[in-house]
């Protein structure tokens, strides 16, 4: 099983001093000491991620402090991009690290963020499968074919060239098992989450994905790579670290219950914004008690280790830890050391690369 660390901020609005403190001296441990990759993700217009509206900016930050490590982007949200500029972007940063990056690409999520380009919302998931193999072809060196601002044909390539001969590709789903079946098909990794799917239902979804690799017909015989994203918070005392993590975890799941487009609860979708305050409680009890139960790495090593077992036995590859939901910083670092004593245990090394 591969590690790595997840970042995604559930208040960007919370300190003015050294915001970044905890994504770049996480990235340096990690590199330290064996993980695969450092995951930011695209947010725009919400203190709910909005520390990390560029993962392209934070990537470079990245670079610059690490030699080994992975710098991934989970996720660019294609559609409010040029394929010209994604690939441009994520060109300079593998030049700045040696040929280290990684893509996952997501659809996009909420209409908000298309206000940078209101004409993709609609067809936000055929323009995504699209970009994908543009922004492939141009990471070769090929060039598209694009429209310049007089109105003539251009056929453009990107500078400068891309350490890495092959862009790793993933993408990003929330759940639909429909996009597990594409990323296979594009011959892509996959990113995904927990939240609005259980363990049985990602079991399901998972086992499509292989499916539709293997139905590509690959001749070096890939099946296929999934990442998946949990909470992680480990530490010697399960019943200390439960009292640690309940309320900013539980902060987070409310912060993120008005952002996804449903919640699930006992296998009902729930519009959450037609939720009472009670109702919300509610949820958020239960969420947290499912999260700190069976649904992250929260508690100690050997409660963590098994449930790295279930993820493996189900068909995960790698577990982005997310570790930023609100926790002080000098905590989430001094924890770390008991995240890489699990990833000892169940890793026995090497880093899976989707091509």
């Amino acid at each position: 099983m591969d590690f790595s660390l997840f970042y995604f901020a559930n208040d960007s609005t919370g300190t003015t001093d050294r915001r970044y403190e905890l994504l770049l001296e996480g990235a340096k441990f990690a590199d330290r000491n064996g993980f695969s990759a450092v995951w930011t993700p695209e947010r725009h217009f919400h203190p709910f991620g909005g520390l990390y509206p560029n993962p392209s900016v934070t990537g470079a930050a990245i670079a610059a402090v690490t030699e080994r490590i992975g710098i991934r982007a989970g996720s660019v949200v294609a559609p409010l991009h040029h394929p010209l500029r994604i690939a441009e972007e994520w060109s300079v940063v593998d030049n700045l690290s040696g040929g280290r990056v990684g893509l996952s690409f997501a659809s996009g999520w909420h209409a908000t963020d298309f206000a940078l380009r209101p004409e993709n919302y609609a067809n936000r998931r055929e323009i995504l499968l699209e970009q994908v193999e543009q922004v492939r072809a141009l990471w070769r060196g090929e060039r598209i074919t694009v429209t310049d601002g007089v109105g003539s044909e251009q056929r453009l390539g990107i500078y400068p060239p891309p350490v890495q001969p092959e862009l790793p590709v993933w993408v990003t789903s929330a759940g639909g098992v429909e996009t597990f079946r594409n990323a296979g098909r594009s011959g892509s990794g996959l990113l995904t989450h927990l939240l609005g799917q259980d363990l049985d239902d990602l079991a399901h979804k998972i086992a499509e994905y292989r499916k539709a690799v293997v139905e590509t017909g690959r001749p070096d015989g890939w099946t296929g790579h999934v990442a998946l994203m949990v909470h992680a918070f480990l530490g010697e005392d399960e019943d200390a670290v439960r009292e640690t993590v309940r309320a900013p975890l539980g902060d987070y799941l409310r912060s993120s219950l008005g952002l996804l487009l449903g919640s699930r609860l006992d296998g009902k979708r729930v519009d959450a914004s037609r939720l009472s305050p009670e109702d919300v409680d509610f949820i958020v009890a239960r969420s947290f008690d499912r999260y700190f139960d069976d649904g992250g790495l929260l508690g100690t090593v050997d409660k963590a280790e098994r449930m790295v077992e279930r993820f493996r036995a189900i068909g995960v590859d790698e577990i982005a830890c997310l570790i930023d939901f609100g926790l002080p910083t000098p905590d989430v670092l001094a924890s770390l050391d008991h995240l890489n004593r699990l990833r000892e245990r169940t890793s026995p090394g090497g880093e899976v690369r989707p091509s």
